[in-house]
């Protein structure tokens, strides 16, 4: 991009020199980590009788700038929480341009802890490109994970199998801590600890700066840290009291775990050391129906009986800040995490086909499946960041990251006739070991011109997944158990993306904008060997993106946002190597599927009452090449489900949520979003063509009771309506939850009850539905899972950090798992 001469930057000055401009500028830095504090206020003060004149707020990178100021003696004075006021004389003189350069500001000392706070925060905080949400107020989910702080989210939903949508959209970059994470959001929210996050944020139509990845925008999750020298520990540790309803399941779930925060700071130094352990099994049941019509044969066959989990997450986070002086910052991080679930479903299954046209039968069997995936990863990161700010408040920063991940397991498939367990009629065994490599590189740079700031950076990111899939099967009893040549074999998939990208902020009192632009050079091939299919594919495109932010008050903001976005194909997804995961499923993907490319729109507005906030947002999304999956007829009693580009998705909705401060001790938080989805294109090589429309809903409420300085009650709903897809519709799930927290030792200590998933016996909580339907298939099975779940938690904090750490993640593999 053309650069600004120096000869027209001198022109600009003069000419704003020549008008009598009088302006105040700096950037505002945490004193102990040089890092930006984006978001301060900066007051003016006359100093002949401190009367407040004008102010700003400091941009999204520390910057301010107050205009318009009259030449005398002043005192600048800095408000932030957490920090400690800073003040600054300066006399700025007629027509000049006056830079305070650098102010340093301190974090407080305060001993939070020791404070008895009787009133309540706010839930939701909206800032110039973002909303935030607080984790604590969310007490319902201290003890468990991510998930279940993000399901209070407006416009956020979760189904029965753990997907998480955004606007009906799924599909997201996650930040960690400000750090792209590719891992799967439900992988990573499974194993984030709540008790230790800070901060949800989600950005809508996200600006160039930011990875293009996920059609849904960004989830950014900031974890806790510290303010003050010394050490820190935060401890939680969790039991669940015996199932209430096991479903006759053949295991009781087993519910407990613990994590352990430890924090050490100097002056140049900040370790920070956590370690996770979380066993979090899931009592189920599942309910099936499915026809099949092969030539003249109908076939039904439906199932019922356990569908249950067995998950154990093992996690350890170290990471390392070094600050040698106030311009020169490293950071350092390392990970190793551990997980394996076992899916077990154990069903009877009731065949029965007969001849179309005669209606006679043909045949009829009873018989049980025993199905076992079990999933395994080990995930190992290392990454290293360093930044330079110079003197004219330009930063110079680059980053690396590799990572090393192994993700093996196997799929155990086996029918047996009902009377007779020893008769094997089919029994298939699905072997896979994938080995994964990833490095990520980054070069950003950032400096101020005329007003405003400029960003711009390069990056590159290289993935190499060895996947070995291995096929067996055994026909009858007796009968040998045989490799099946056609569904074994390797799958090589190798990614490689290039990317440039610039954009351009400025703001003043009223105003606010972000522009810019990120090009993209993407490269993938997948080879699958022995069959020899070798798979290319190349992408050149442009992701732009614009955010314009109006305050004509305090009390009022409207905001208008635009963002490209991408949505990679998972490499599960891209596997053609069929897999036979349950009895009646055959599932594979497809090499040739395309990444989905997003148009992200939106027109919102803000209201401050006092301290409760209303907000309302119209938002459009254009989704092309989105991708489903669909099923068609393999065999009588065999569905083929298969990834599929299924053609175009149009969402139209609206979006509110409310942040109400009923009393001093009530609050009331309620989000939703209704909207108009549709979804049309082709299947099966444009032999199905359908235009599927519905309107769809989902509203999370959270109530908050402290009858005491002491006590706190929580409760919370979660309520997701019934939506569509390419072949059917997901039906509607819901989850309400309480919980009741006591605290101790000045709140070092804090009890918790949770009660999860209320059912009450007449509730249909956490269950649902999902169906699919062709011209010769129809198939529905509801997932019911375990209700009325109890959890002890005990939480002990000494010296809590309350500031971001920079706590190092997986960055691809758990996205595989």
């Amino acid at each position: 991009m053309k650069q600004t001469s120096p000869l027209l930057l001198s022109l600009f000055l003069i000419t704003r020199l020549s008008f009598g401009q009088t302006e105040l500028t700096g950037l505002v830095v945490d004193a102990t980590t040089s890092r930006p504090v984006p978001f301060v206020s900066v007051a003016l003060y006359r100093s002949t009788d401190s009367v407040a004149v004008t102010g700003a707020l400091s941009d999204s990178v520390g910057v301010f700038r107050i205009a318009q100021v009259t030449p005398g003696p002043y005192q600048l004075k800095t408000f932030f929480i957490g920090y400690k006021p800073q003040i600054v004389s300066v006399t700025p003189k007629r027509g000049q341009i006056t830079n305070l350069g650098t102010i340093f500001i301190e974090p407080s000392k305060n001993q939070l802890n020791e404070v008895v706070v009787t009133e309540q925060r706010a839930d939701l905080t909206v800032k110039a490109d973002r909303q935030t949400y607080r984790a604590a107020q969310f007490g319902s989910a201290v003890g468990g994970t991510a998930t279940d702080l993000l399901r209070n989210l407006p416009g956020i939903s979760i189904n029965a199998e753990g997907e998480v949508t955004q606007r009906g959209a799924n599909g997201f970059l996650v930040l960690l801590n400000g750090k792209p994470v590719q891992a799967n959001l439900g992988t990573l929210l499974n194993q984030l600890p709540a008790n230790t996050i800070e901060s949800i944020e989600v950005i809508t139509t996200p600006s160039a700066r930011y990875d293009p990845d996920g059609k849904a925008g960004i989830i950014a999750i900031t974890t806790k840290s510290g303010a003050d020298l010394g050490l820190s520990v935060l401890v939680n540790m969790q039991a669940g009291l015996p199932s209430l309803n096991t479903f006759g399941n053949t295991r009781n779930p087993v519910r407990y775990g613990t994590d352990v925060t430890l924090s050490y700071r100097t002056n140049h130094w900040d370790w920070t050391f956590s370690t996770a352990y979380l066993r979090s099994d899931l009592a189920g049941r599942r309910e099936g129906d499915v026809y099949t019509i092969l030539d003249n044969r109908f076939t039904r066959f439906p199932s019922v009986g356990e569908r249950s989990f067995d998950r154990y997450t093992f996690t350890n986070r170290l990471a390392v800040s070094f600050t040698p002086n106030k311009s020169n910052v490293w950071t350092g991080g390392l990970y190793y995490g551990y997980r394996t679930e076992d899916r077990i479903a154990d069903l009877i299954y009731n065949n029965r086909t007969t001849d179309r046209q005669t209606g006679l039968l043909i045949s009829q069997i009873r018989y049980f499946n025993a199905n076992l995936v079990r999933k395994r990863g080990q995930f190992f990161t290392a990454n290293l960041d360093y930044t330079h700010t110079f003197a004219n408040k330009a930063t110079l920063s680059t980053s690396v990251l590799y990572e090393y991940d192994y993700l093996d397991g196997f799929t155990r498939n086996l029918n047996v006739r009902q009377t007779d367990i020893g008769d094997t009629l089919q029994y298939t065994l699905t072997n896979t070991d994938r080995p994964i490599g990833n490095v990520r590189a980054n070069l950003d740079a950032s400096w101020p011109l005329a007003g405003g700031r400029l960003e711009a950076g390069y990056q590159y990111r290289s993935q190499q997944d060895n996947g070995n899939y291995q096929y067996l099967n055994q026909n009858g009893r007796g009968a040998p158990l045989l490799i099946v040549d056609a569904f074994t074999g390797q799958a090589r998939i190798n990614n490689q993306i290039h990317s440039l990208y610039s954009q351009y902020t400025r703001k003043s009192k009223t105003w606010e904008y972000t522009a810019g632009l990120r090009f993209e050079s993407a490269e993938r091939q997948v080879n699958i060997q022995p069959q020899g299919q070798i798979i290319p594919l190349t992408l050149n495109n442009l992701f732009p993106s614009l955010n314009v932010v109006y305050r004509p008050k305090d009390v009022w903001q409207f905001r208008l946002g635009y963002s490209r976005r991408v949505q990679r194909t998972s490499n599960l997804a891209l596997n053609p190597l069929p897999e036979r995961e349950h009895s009646e499923t055959l599932e594979q993907g497809d090499p040739a599927l395309l990444p989905e490319f997003v148009d992200l729109s939106e027109l919102g507005l803000t209201r401050t009452i006092g301290r409760s906030t209303l907000q309302a947002t119209v938002y459009h999304q254009n989704v092309q090449n989105i991708v489903n999956r669909v099923n068609s007829v393999f065999a009588d009693t065999i569905l083929n489900r298969l990834y599929t580009n299924a053609g175009r998705a149009q969402r139209l909705g609206i979006e509110l949520a409310t942040d109400l401060t009923i009393t001093k001790r009530w609050k009331l938080y309620v989000g939703g979003t209704v909207y108009r989805s549709v979804i049309a294109g082709q299947l099966f090589q444009n032999s199905v063509v359908f235009n599927n429309q519905a309107w769809a809903y989902s509203v999370n409420a959270n109530t908050t009771v402290q009858p005491s300085a002491t006590w706190v009650l929580q409760a919370n709903l979660n309520y997701l309506s019934q939506r569509i897809t390419a072949q059917g519709e997901d039906s509607r799930f819901f989850v309400p939850n309480l919980s009741i927290k006591k605290s101790f030792v000045q709140n070092r200590l804090a009890v918790m009850f949770q009660w999860q998933n209320i059912g009450l016996g007449w509730f249909s909580s956490n269950e649902q539905r999902i169906t699919t339907r062709g011209r010769d298939f129809y198939t529905t099975t509801n997932y019911i899972q375990e209700r009325d779940i109890l959890l002890f938690n005990i939480s002990y904090s000494l010296r809590q950090r309350s500031k971001p750490a920079k706590l190092p993640t997986n960055e691809f593999g758990e996205k595989e798992f």
